[in-house]
């Protein structure tokens, strides 16, 4: 029996994609973290004294760890995983909150992706939409969705769950039967 690479993995169940969010979804972490840091060394610039500096510098860090760790764990522990039976999805919310979506890949109709301004194309990440018979799954801040969405119409063409149709531009040649 082969290792499992997650925790509810099955027997027979063969890992084929596993993604994440782009890190940009930290940015809120970061921006607090920096703040953290710069007030921490405010006290050195009015009082010029390379000890109250070092002090506040490790004070503004340990609070920027402690601002920023809740971030780097949603970031961190939130996962996409395509196998060839199905697509999971597990979301950390904080700590204590956790969250799985489980489809099965004869499911999934269609997956489109959208990248949307500047932003995005500049970072490379943006949304990425399964369509499914219960309803969409909307993966926002997806990084880099489209080279994520030709893995994933390739996993669903080669476990036969999507069939490859005849060429855009190219009519079907149907036989008519003559009756005889």
């Amino acid at each position: 029996m082969a290792s499992k690479h997650f925790e509810d993995q099955l027997d027979d169940e063969e890992v084929l994609l596993v993604f994440r969010k782009h890190p940009v979804v930290m940015r809120k972490g970061l921006i607090i973290a920096m703040l953290c840091l710069l007030v921490g060394v405010v006290p050195s610039i009015i009082n010029p004294v390379v000890s109250l500096f070092f002090i506040g510098l490790g004070i503004g860090l340990l609070a920027a760890v402690l601002f920023i760790m809740p971030y780097w764990i949603a970031w961190f522990y939130s996962v996409y995983i395509v196998t060839n039976q199905r697509l999971i999805q597990i979301t950390q919310k904080g700590l204590f909150h956790k969250s799985v979506v489980d489809i099965g890949l004869n499911q999934i109709q269609m997956v489109n992706y959208e990248i949307n301004g500047l932003q995005e194309t500049l970072l490379s990440f943006g949304t990425i939409i399964i369509q499914t018979y219960m309803g969409d799954l909307t993966i926002h801040d997806a990084h880099h969705p489209k080279k994520v969405q030709k893995e994933i119409l390739s996993i669903l063409r080669n476990e036969g769950v999507l069939s490859v149709g005849p060429p855009i531009g190219k009519e079907l040649e149907v036989e008519e039967d003559s009756g005889e």
